[in-house]
């Protein structure tokens, strides 16, 4: 504590500062510093700050108060209470704590460099995910206890019709038993909760005994709460977890089954007894089947995920209506008048900046939608080849195409090509930008870095694995790979350094990645969807399985979008 911030706490707290033990303001919290700055002085010498017995603690007190209620309170509630209180929230270190307090203090965090890094929406974006996805874990929960509940009754119903004395005719016997079927398959068809056998093998629980062992076990770990969900170990939602229990293989069928869209659910083992806010339900809802061939793409838009637009090998490009009616409502199928289809060929892949919606395909085309129109044709942008990626930055739009090339666009010209730029020795499968820099994967093994000012290839790096997908924010760069890994670079000033790569457990290409400060998503062809906190390794906070191929996924302001080879488009948005 500096001198200045001393002599105000003396003068505003003299008996708690001046009897605090020595040192005890400089203690080493595994490594990180606990000594939290001092408020202004003009804050602790309100009124309110001598009246009030909260406010007469020492202000590192009062921190490790405020570090108890969750991130979204401390950022809008404490400021509305008093002005001492609102100084709260600008603790840099306090932030930091709290952050390695929800993933672990062995976990590298963030993974990329530390300038610049906004520890307080790092906070909030976490809290937000372990809430909203361990509600996610509660609902399974609570709707197996639903059903199992509706299952005891109708076998006592059975149990009373025959110490009755009631003689059961085949046709009501039928039709109790189509009743007890439909009442074990409804909400949630084909859910599987295995425990640990003996042998090591994952059993299913079907019985009363390990149904009620399983509720108790997940009230318990529930109880304690969200921020908790951020162990170093992994579990399944068992009733009987340790740390050697083994992680069954993403390819196992048994361990693929459908759950009606939610799929088999993952959760981390709790490690503390701090929960940053109550669980938010999650509401998945499936859009109206209208695609007849495989959705390759998905992109969320409007700034808050209301809008949704997919891109499917039917050749057509659709928007929706996320927010209307129970699961959403088809506002335009996107065509030039006179056109059957929005391309002639399969539709591979979405960008959108502002009002400007682009889809790429394999009939070589890009096309420019007006979504301020409605979807309204805004053009069509020739390539030389099937067009694999698109990434949109202002009024600039680049194509990564099957003949090795980044096209660079300027889509207000009529002669919209700037540049066309070779970096690879194969197909451009992926790229991200910024105002200066392009980086882009290719088939060929390899990573490229491009500066669009100088118009010049800064560095090229060779790996084992072709990058599938890529998501660029701050100072990281993350990718996953053909291979099922995930791939960290760090970006600083034209510089691609790699950092690390990590096993999550997917066990084939990486179709998608989202990663923000506080929250990362990946998706892949092993039918999985996996949602982590993005340390270094990711924490996973659960696993999703779909019955089919998951080709890609899109997050806005909370909602995630997926896009599957069986024609569907899975939705997940905070209920309502």
């Amino acid at each position: 504590m500096s001198e200045s911030g001393k002599q105000a706490s003396d003068a505003s707290f003299p008996d708690q500062v001046k009897h605090q033990r020595p040192g005890s303001s400089n203690v080493d919290l595994q490594g990180l510093p606990s000594s939290l700055g001092s408020p202004p002085a003009e804050a602790i010498r309100s009124p309110s700050a001598e009246s009030s017995d909260l406010l007469s603690l020492p202000w590192e007190i009062i921190i490790h108060i405020a570090s108890y209620l969750p991130a979204h309170c401390v950022v809008n509630v404490l400021p509305k209470v008093c002005r001492l209180l609102s100084t709260v929230g600008e603790d840099v270190t306090a932030w930091q704590l709290r952050a390695h307090r929800l993933i672990g203090f062995r976990a590298r965090f963030p993974v990329g460099p530390r300038e610049d890094f906004n520890w307080l929406n790092s906070c909030l974006e976490m809290e937000q995910l372990i809430t909203c996805w361990a509600g996610e874990v509660q609902h399974v929960a609570e709707q197996l206890e639903e059903n199992q509940e509706e299952r005891d009754q109708v076998r006592r119903q059975e149990r009373e019709l025959v110490a009755g004395g009631h003689d059961i005719e085949p046709d009501e016997a039928d039709g109790m038993a189509m009743a007890a079927q439909e009442v074990a398959y409804t909400a949630d068809e084909g859910v599987e909760v295995a425990v640990e056998a003996e042998d090591g093998e994952m059993q299913p629980v079907f019985d009363g005994d390990q149904m009620a062992m399983l509720r108790e076990e997940l009230e318990c770990r529930l109880e304690v709460g969200a921020a908790a969900l951020v162990g170093n170990e992994r579990m399944w939602l068992n009733a009987d977890v340790g740390e050697n229990v083994p992680y069954p293989e993403q390819n196992d069928p048994s361990h693929l089954r459908n759950m009606n869209n939610r799929g088999c659910v993952e959760m981390i083992q709790h490690q503390s007894a701090r929960s940053p806010s109550p669980p938010l339900a999650l509401e998945c809802i499936t859009l109206p089947s209208s695609h007849i061939a495989a959705v390759n793409s998905v992109l969320l838009l409007g700034g808050r995920g209301a809008v949704c637009a997919t891109a499917s090998r039917d050749y057509d490009v659709k928007l929706w209506d996320v927010e209307a009616g129970s699961d959403g409502v088809l506002l335009n199928r996107l065509g030039k008048k006179g056109d059957f289809t929005s391309h002639r060929g399969w539709v591979w892949c979405l960008a959108s900046q502002g009002p400007l919606l682009a889809s790429g395909g394999f009939d070589s085309t890009v096309r420019l939608w007006d979504l301020q129109e409605g979807g309204r044709d805004r053009g069509l942008i020739r390539a030389s080849a099937p067009v694999l990626c698109l990434s949109c930055q202002g009024d600039v739009l680049l194509a990564g195409t099957f003949d090795k090339r980044i096209n660079i666009y300027d889509t207000r010209a009529p002669e919209p090509l700037i540049k066309s730029v070779g970096l690879h020795g194969n197909a451009v499968l992926c790229l991200a930008a910024d105002d200066t820099y392009i980086i882009s994967g290719g088939k060929d093994c390899t990573v490229a870095v491009y500066d669009r000012r100088a118009l010049k290839a800064l560095k090229k790096i060779k790996m084992s694995s072709f990058l599938s997908s890529m998501s660029y924010s701050g100072h990281e760069v993350w990718a996953g790979d053909n291979k099922g890994m995930l791939r960290c670079f760090s970006m600083q000033t034209g510089t691609l350094k790699p950092l690390s790569q990590f096993d999550v457990g997917h066990t084939a290409l990486v179709t998608g990645i989202h990663r923000t400060q506080g929250s990362l998503y990946t998706c892949s062809t092993d039918k999985t969807l996996k949602i982590h906190i993005p340390s270094g390794p990711p924490k996973t906070l659960c696993t999703l399985c779909h019955p089919s191929v998951v080709h890609g996924l899109s997050v806005e302001a909370g909602v995630l979008a997926l896009a599957s080879g069986d024609t569907t488009v899975n939705i997940w948005r905070p209920g309502k």
